[in-house]
């Protein structure tokens, strides 16, 4: 069976980012690798929400970034993913935007997507969130995704 993997909203951004700073470069050029390069070796799935955080603002990459992911398959967003997210804000587990991460979180773990793509590493790529992840996770009896940037999930990068 093919991996199921939730692409949020960095992974388009930084896919067109134009900063110039050499974290800013690197992160575009392992986001472009995987994304031509290992990208279909997953489903690759996302929702609304990530089109609606790439309508935000008036910055020059915008279309490009939501046509990335415009023919991906979307995740549905049902009542119960609202519920979960409740959970994660309620817990501090997230920020308390309901529309932000935590539904990111709660759209792949509802989903049961076996990894969550993201550069957020302060919100969600964090290791320092896991254990509360997986301990209300397991709580509310849902699948736990594992958090990943597009480097972790590049074969044979060398740094």
């Amino acid at each position: 069976m093919t991996p199921k993997i939730y692409v949020e909203t960095s992974i388009p951004s930084f896919y067109y980012e134009i900063r110039s700073e050499p974290e800013m470069v690197a992160r575009r050029n392992w986001t472009r690798q995987w994304w031509l390069e290992c990208r279909h070796e997953y489903e690759v799935v996302t929702s609304d929400a990530v089109i609606d955080e790439l309508s935000r603002g008036d910055y020059s990459t915008k279309n490009d970034a939501l046509n990335l992911v415009k023919d991906l398959p979307f995740l549905p967003l049902e009542t119960a993913v609202y519920e979960i997210v409740q959970t994660y804000l309620q817990h501090r587990l997230m920020p308390k935007d309901p529309l932000g991460d935590a539904l990111h979180l709660a759209l792949a773990s509802y989903h049961k997507c076996e990894f969550l793509l993201t550069w957020n590493c302060k919100n969600l790529a964090n290791a320092n969130k896991f254990t509360h992840i997986k301990r209300l996770n397991t709580q509310m009896g849902l699948f736990i995704p594992t958090l990943v940037t597009p480097l972790e999930l590049l074969e044979g990068v060398t740094l």
